[in-house]
């Protein structure tokens, strides 16, 4: 079918002729079967294939012509930013001569553009969740005069932990019976259809089987691969086929940088993005790939969403995605429109696993070639440095985490480390590791603090006690005159420590007494009293029972017969005296 027998408006028409498109797509086509005559969709489509020109067509015609939603707003929420602004971009084309403004709404970027923008009523808003509920909470976005929405990439928002954020502004819209809402995405799980089906009043389903996609126009290769020969068989492959451009993905982030340099130190200009960069950056490097001044480019698949480069010749999977969906996603960027192109794996020991679920899901085997010896490339990379940098956030500290690309790309934990506002004892801790006989800062404790008696041997490490203030931080400071010996100090150290402290006639009892208190652990039985001089227990006046924390038993030498004691006779003493 041709856009012109779709009786569309003018105005719309002429954006689809200034977009050069002509003859629909068969998802186009089934879509504008449901969403022209008021009715919600369902739609299962591979990337490429022109869901995004549907809804849009479907926004402006629906909004120009059908008074139900004349005066609202469109929205369209999208996991990813680069995926947003592909979408703004393409709304700006196809509105070209429609008086409906576009605005994008993004997390990683300032405020007060995005507050201008929203403030000029746009009917068109594009954006990543976290955003927009920081507007929706801030009184500049009423989820209320949402006429129109669209859920772009749905099993991705719900995958990556959207679908709360999803609820909550779906809850402050209008009933679904007054609105449409169009659901759109490359793959659907049974539950991301159950949670759609909930907000969606009777959608008309639509889905076209990955696997034809794939099989059709794209010409897929096998490489198994070593892990140490994988590099030297990419710069065979890049040599070997020459490709105009390519896009390269990896299953972790340091893997995409590290790849990147390789790649330069090896005469190719390229560079990597992942979900780290600065939004400015990343957004430079899309562009430079786009208008072809980049002719590779590494990139992980959450940080990829949505990059769409014309006329791309080749993908290659230098790690086999874990996710089999992933690997229909990464393929999918390059034959699109029904052109063809080259996809290119490497299986090597530690991801081949992943192949039969991919195999499985696009309905063939990917061909196997076999690695000749023209393919192991010389790499000019090996055995030189590589100075690996992960680039922190904007503004290195709290994020919204529902802004989009702020995860981890492999939803994995992150990292208990110093960076990401670890504890500050651990830090500590770490940093004396790291310099050998360096003296550590004494801990900071609390004003009522029973963490053990300065210089105390049997007091826990600093790195194994919880900081009573999270937020403070190491000063570094030299150590404050009159502190407690450091704990990892000797026993003669400390011995001399004391007798400076509490005077030259400071002793330690005899160890074989069971009294030392510096030298034998406490959890140990004491030993029997039989073993002390009977001088000695004569001579040493009884002593009140005294809590572990009390300011004596900090700052003063340990009674010999008293630690010689254990709770219970202590308690047993203290009786006997009040009957004397």
């Amino acid at each position: 079918m041709k856009f012109t027998e779709l009786n569309l408006t003018e105005s719309v028409q002429q954006g689809i002729d200034d977009a050069g498109f002509v003859d629909c797509t068969e998802v186009q086509e089934r879509t504008f079967s449901a969403t022209l005559s008021g009715r919600d969709v369902l739609v299962q489509s591979q990337t490429g294939t022109g869901k995004t020109a549907a809804f849009l067509i479907s926004i402006y015609q629906l909004m120009t012509t059908d008074p139900k939603f004349q005066g609202k707003r469109a929205l369209i929420i999208a996991p990813t930013r680069e995926l947003a602004v592909q979408i703004e971009k393409e709304a700006q084309l196809l509105g070209r001569h429609l008086p409906f403004g576009v605005g994008c709404f993004y997390g990683g970027v300032g405020y007060a553009d995005q507050e201008r923008k929203i403030a000029e009523n746009v009917e068109i808003i594009v954006g990543t969740p976290g955003r927009l509920i920081d507007f929706a909470k801030s009184g500049k976005l009423d989820f209320r005069a949402v006429g129109i929405l669209v859920i772009d990439e749905a099993d991705r928002l719900f995958d990556m932990g959207f679908y709360p954020d999803i609820q909550w502004m779906l809850r402050r819209m209008l009933p679904k019976e007054e609105r449409m809402t169009m659901l759109y995405s490359a793959t659907l799980s049974t539950r991301a259809r159950n949670i759609a089906w909930q907000h969606m009043d009777s959608p008309a389903e639509i889905e076209v089987e990955p696997e034809h996609l794939t099989v059709k126009t794209i010409d897929q290769t096998l490489y198994h691969v070593s892990r140490e020969e994988k590099m030297k068989v990419l710069l065979g492959i890049l040599k070997k086929k020459n490709p105009e451009n390519a896009l390269i993905f990896t299953n972790m982030k340091r893997t995409a940088e590290e790849i990147a340099k390789r790649l330069q130190l090896n005469g190719y200009a390229c560079k990597f993005i992942i979900g780290d960069l600065p939004q400015k950056k990343r957004q430079n490097i899309i562009d430079s790939i786009k208008n072809g001044s980049l002719k590779f480019l590494v990139a992980t698949d959450v940080a990829a969403r949505g990059l769409h480069v014309d006329d791309l010749e080749m993908v290659v999977n230098y790690d086999i995605p874990e996710d089999p969906e992933a690997y229909v996603h990464r393929i999918g960027r390059t034959a699109r429109a029904g052109k063809s192109g080259l996809a290119v794996a490497l299986a090597c020991e530690r991801y081949v696993l992943g192949l039969e679920a991919i195999e499985s899901l696009i309905g063939q085997k990917i061909p196997v070639e076999p690695v000749t010896d023209d393919l192991l490339h010389a790499d000019e990379s090996a055995g030189r440095p590589l100075h690996i940098v992960r680039t922190p956030r904007p503004g290195d500290g709290p994020r919204d985490h529902r802004s989009g690309g702020g995860r981890s790309d492999r939803g994995g934990r992150r990292p208990r480390s110093a960076q990401h506002g670890g504890n500050a004892h651990s830090r500590e801790g770490a940093e004396t590791r790291r310099v050998p006989g360096r003296v550590p800062e004494p801990p900071v404790k609390a004003k009522h603090s029973t963490d053990g008696a300065p210089g105390d041997p049997h007091a826990p490490l600093p790195s194994a006690r919880r900081r009573r203030n999270r937020g403070q931080k190491p000063t570094g400071s030299p150590r404050p005159e009159g502190a407690g010996k450091p704990v990892r100090a000797g026993v003669d150290e400390r011995l001399e420590y004391y007798r400076e402290k509490y005077g030259e006639d400071f002793r330690v009892p005899d160890s074989d007494s069971g009294n030392s208190s510096a030298a034998k652990p406490q959890d140990k039985k004491p030993q029997s009293k039989k073993a002390q001089s009977p001088k000695s227990q004569s001579s040493t006046p009884p002593t009140k029972p005294r809590s572990p924390g009390s300011p004596a038993d900090r700052g003063a030498p340990v009674d010999a017969e008293t630690a010689g004691k254990g709770v219970v006779s202590r308690i047993k003493g203290l009786f006997s005296k009040k009957k004397k």
